[in-house]
């Protein structure tokens, strides 16, 4: 995303895929290697991320943690100041409501950055809602 105008406007989102199959230390590589190219080609100002939420399943969420800590040391490695906000924060400053459903919170991604369709893979929308997120809290940032 990038602000112009006071405005938040989307220039492109994705999602970074691996093969369950694969060793973790793999995938960890993947993850790692795709998030330095991305903050080599968008030259970013800052970068948002939901933090970690699970509720029974630890064991799936270890796997994740590692992820999220190789995204953190693509964008300290850059110097890119890299914030991390809960899913309820997240949903207050896009939708204006802290119990908002998913749902709720796509559509407002949509609206937010005037696209005809909310962004797929539901991930995709999660990122960009982060996004939203740290330019509500941290002010005008010209790229996110």
């Amino acid at each position: 995303m990038e602000a112009r105008a006071g405005r938040l406007h989307h220039l492109d989102h994705g999602r970074l895929s691996t093969k369950a199959s694969e060793p973790l230390e793999l995938r960890i590589m993947t993850i790692f290697t795709a998030i330095e190219n991305l903050i080599i080609e968008w030259k970013p100002d800052a970068a948002a991320m939901e933090g970690l939420f699970f509720s029974r399943n630890v064991s799936s969420a270890l796997p994740v943690a590692e992820a999220k800590g190789v995204i953190r040391l693509a964008f300290v490695r850059a110097g890119v100041p890299l914030a991390e906000y809960s899913p309820t924060l997240i949903k207050q400053a896009v939708v204006g409501s802290s119990r908002a459903e998913k749902e709720d919170v796509q559509a407002m991604v949509r609206l937010l950055l005037g696209l005809a369709a909310v962004p797929k893979p539901d991930h995709a929308a999660d990122a960009l809602a982060a996004a939203i997120c740290r330019w509500h809290h941290e002010g005008p940032l010209s790229r996110l």
